[in-house]
């Protein structure tokens, strides 16, 4: 006698097991083997789990310098903004700092700044053509500034902040900004690589829109830009007579 295939048996083991009523009819019957083995063979696998999905990105929360302190402190000691909204963009730390008028902080961003160091910018660099810009041209300039949205950049309003030399605050451009790895720039842990524009100010789009944009809409406000290679003193001189001042008050008399 011959032996049965192993498939045959098992559908002689299943079809015995069965009450009468409930036989297969013969046309269903590989059917039904088919989907009890399926069902046998998944019985003992695992589950497959799911991937895990990627944790989100979180933009770095900058912390003021001790110099961006003292930036912040004169500016509200002696109310030079004026009322007006203003920001303290710390160079060194690649870091923006936002209040409204009345000095209570709005919120802290890191950004984007020009490639070269330097507080200066040259000479006619705002009649210039970026791709006509030196490298050593492409410095973020430091100072004090009065902000104001003004002419379209791209088909987009930029908040200007020093316009005869083409500095202004705007959102990372679509084209270099994904060339450029600019937004993974800002996203860093470190300022390390966030030198990478022409002397502008970048920030994300949304933080732009729904931050930059209405605090400084109606009035425009103050922009400080703190040094990176000059002393702090030497872009605010009113820093000087405030440690004076300061000192007085402290009952130390120092020199300026």
């Amino acid at each position: 006698m011959k032996s049965v295939p192993w498939a045959l048996a098992g559908l002689s083991l299943i079809l015995s097991a069965m009450p009468a009523d409930a036989a297969p009819t013969p046309n269903a019957a590989p059917a039904k083997a088919r989907s009890a083995k399926v069902a046998t063979a998944a019985k003992g696998r695992a589950p497959k789990a799911k991937p895990a999905a990627p944790p989100p990105v979180e933009t770095p929360v900058p912390v003021p310098s001790d110099g961006a302190t003292r930036v912040i402190d004169w500016v509200l000691a002696e109310h030079d903004n004026r009322g007006l909204p203003f920001a303290v963009i710390d160079k060194t730390g690649a870091a923006l700092f936002l209040f409204d008028g009345k000095g209570q902080p709005l919120a802290a961003m890191p950004v984007l700044i020009g490639i070269a160091p330097g507080d200066d910018a040259s000479p006619g660099v705002g009649s210039k053509s970026l791709a006509a810009l030196g490298p050593a041209e492409k410095t973020t300039p430091a100072g004090r500034f009065l902000a104001k949205f003004g002419l379209p950049v791209a088909g987009e309003r930029v908040l200007w902040v020093d316009y005869a030399d083409s500095v202004a605050i705007h959102p990372i451009p679509g084209d270099a900004g994904a060339r450029e790895k600019r937004r993974e720039r800002m996203l860093s842990p470190t300022p390390d690589d966030n030198r990478i524009t022409f002397g502008c100010i970048n920030v994300p789009k949304a933080f732009y829109t729904g931050t930059i944009r209405p605090a400084f809409r109606r009035k425009g406000g103050y922009v400080y830009i703190m040094p990176d290679t000059k002393p702090l003193e030497a872009v605010f001189p009113r820093l000087r007579v405030r440690a004076v001042l300061d000192a007085r008050a402290g009952g130390v008399i120092a020199r300026p």
